[in-house]
């Protein structure tokens, strides 16, 4: 689970132990079972792309699991289980780490009426001889790839309008689809919308309801698929693509409407939020995962600042803190039971209201060994102590969103942080014996000017005289569009790859480290963000030819006049008023009409200097 990003999540049962898995859980009746946002990129920074999966795996699984430590006990499955494949479109090493993936799955090991085999790409479990579910954890766009090579492999139909009943229900969930599952719709029989908590035991109840109902009323033979997708549409929070006709104005055109295509599939489905004290952990250790042998814990899910771009804080709202005494401090004790790394998560950790008395605990002498890491902090909330006992337990650097050295910038995108603020960070992080301060920013925010990207210049130098023992480094992002925020409306800059090289320009003279995100990867995931079922043919396409801005080019080029240009989808601003978008029927926590005032607000602090910058386009109130 990135810890800027939303994902489908479940909350782990308490462990009666913890064990070293050695062959997992047992089926029923003998026979052992194998076992950032708003910014390009989400997490700021533009991840490594996988290789495509093979088309044959060895099984590897064993010796993978050979290295895990369960924080959870496992339950035998019965003899007539929900057989489930659980997958994630990555390596082994990837998917292990992700702490999205690591919940679903013991979620479905710890229920006796499922057995679930898990599936990388470089590894899997033995495979049941028949699969009644199979899902993925979806947390990057381009590994969409992967899914369709892992469907391939498994012999299922790449579209879910082919599939027939004897094929399994696919599913997926994640920070991808949570925010918009539309260019992806065409590939999900289903798709799970929002935390995990609740909606993973209500799904799964009413699949195995369904699924005897419908078998005795058609003879015990197997349910239509179509009854079953229809049944399970009516738990809140489960969306059936299928289920809902979209209208374009032309081929070409923007959507002109989202409706159910039957009598009985509800108007919207809701994303559903898990408002609990209990937050999620890590259910397995490893020292072959990407970050070896952390424990991670969800310190605070949201963020209460409403950055205006963010989709971590929109889309996950309200803003909630771990209960310290009853869960986050138990959970820590667990994990520093097996290893001495711990990973605090959440899109701002020290906006935990008891984040001192934390940070105390964690510094206590016992505790000496620890080496902790911790995902991202509030600027304005570093102190020199902070620093100095972050220093002590193995953190050499900090990470820091500051999206411009411009205060009017900031102020456009609800940035509660003065330039002040970000300096005395600097000085504290130096005065607390911290070696490196990396910060995050953004060009191409909408309502930024050229003057804009000189604060940054400036902000920048300003920092190295501030604390010239700190090594800096700016990492930077093009603003793309996030569904479910203020700025959903408004299109990719076509400055922002100008302003990056600028940057780099700039600030290279001065000797600081800067990390520029690919402009192209920003385009690339603009369009993936906001794009409609459409897209599914392009992708297709996109597969055949290799996932880079050419290859998108090409196809969009390939299907000219049958579905809009790039520019519609990536750079063109939609009016808030009368657009329907792709993902309108898709209810996160703030309605439209929310949204378009946080976007009026943005925009009373767009100052008369954007008229120079028209042909940028703006937004209509």
């Amino acid at each position: 689970m990135s810890c800027r990003s939303p994902a489908v999540q479940c909350a782990s049962r308490q462990p009666a132990q913890v064990v070293r898995a050695a062959g997992g859980k047992q089926r029923g009746g003998g026979g052992s079972k194998q076992r950032r946002s708003g910014g390009g990129g989400g997490g700021k920074g533009r991840p490594t792309q996988d290789k495509p999966a093979a088309k044959s795996k060895p099984l590897q699984m064993a010796e993978f699991k050979s290295d895990e430590i369960l924080m959870f006990q496992p339950v035998a499955a019965a003899r007539d289980a929900l057989q489930v494949v659980y997958a994630y479109p990555s390596e082994y090493t990837v998917g292990i780490t992700s702490l999205g993936y690591q919940l679903v799955w013991a979620f479905f090991e710890t229920r006796a009426d499922v057995a679930v085999t898990r599936l990388f790409t470089d590894a899997h479990d033995p495979l049941p001889a028949a699969t009644d579910l199979l899902g993925f954890s979806f947390a990057w766009e381009l590994d969409y790839s992967n899914i369709l090579s892992m469907l391939e492999q498994l012999g299922i139909p790449l579209l879910a309008a082919e599939r027939g009943d004897e094929h399994p229900l696919v599913f997926g969930g994640g920070p991808v689809l949570t925010a918009n599952p539309e260019p992806f719709a065409n590939f999900f029989d289903m798709v799970l919308l929002g935390d995990g908590e609740d909606l993973l035991s209500a799904f799964t109840e009413r699949l195995q309801e369904a699924k005897q109902q419908l078998s005795a009323a058609h003879g015990g033979g197997a349910p239509p698929r179509r009854e079953l997708l229809l049944a399970l549409a009516q738990v809140p929070g489960v969306y059936v693509p299928q289920l809902y006709n979209v209208q374009y104005q032309s081929l070409t055109g923007p959507v002109q409407s989202i409706t159910p295509a039957e009598t009985g599939v509800p108007l919207a489905v809701q994303k559903q939020t898990y408002r609990g004290v209990m937050l999620a952990n890590s259910t397995v250790v490893s020292k072959r995962m990407a970050w070896e042998n952390i424990y991670m814990a969800e310190v605070v899910r949201s963020c209460p600042e409403m950055c205006r771009f963010c989709l971590a804080s929109y889309l996950t709202l309200p803003f909630r803190p771990a209960s310290l005494e009853g869960s986050l401090i138990p959970s820590l004790e667990r994990g520093l039971a097996v290893t001495d790394r711990l990973g605090l998560l959440g899109a701002s950790v020290t906006q935990h209201p008891e984040f001192s008395e934390l940070l105390d605990w964690l510094m206590q002498p016992e505790r000496a060994h620890v080496r902790l890491s911790i995902a991202s902090v509030r600027t304005n909330t570093v102190t020199p102590q902070l620093a100095a006992a972050l220093s002590s337990r193995g953190t050499r650097s900090l990470t820091v969103a500051v999206e411009s050295g411009s205060q009017r910038v900031r102020d456009i995108v609800n940035k509660k942080l003065a330039t002040e603020e970000i300096v005395q960070c600097a000085q504290h992080a130096q005065e607390g014996g911290l070696e490196g301060l990396k910060l995050y920013g953004m060009v191409g925010v909408p309502g930024e000017g050229e003057e804009d990207i000189d604060a940054t210049i400036e902000l920048m130098q300003r920092l190295r005289r501030a604390a010239p023992k700190l090594r800096l480094t700016l990492g930077c992002s093009t603003f793309v569009p996030k569904a479910h925020t203020p700025f959903q409306w408004y299109g990719v800059s076509s400055e922002g790859e100008k302003r990056l090289k600028r940057l780099e320009k700039a600030l290279g003279k001065e000797g600081i480290e800067f990390r520029p995100e690919s402009y192209k990867w920003s385009v690339v995931q603009a369009l993936l963000s906001r794009g409609d079922r459409r897209l599914s043919r392009l992708l297709l396409l996109v597969r055949q030819y290799g996932d880079s801005l050419g290859s998108f080019r090409r196809a969009f080029k390939e299907l000219q006049g049958d579905l809009p240009p790039m520019e519609h989808y990536v750079s063109a601003n939609y009016d808030p008023d009368t657009a329907v978008l792709p993902w309108g029927h898709l209810h996160g926590p703030l309605p439209a009409a929310t949204l378009r005032k946080h976007l009026a607000e943005a925009q009373t602090h767009m100052s008369a200097a954007a008229a120079s910058h028209a042909e940028e386009g703006a937004v209509p109130v």
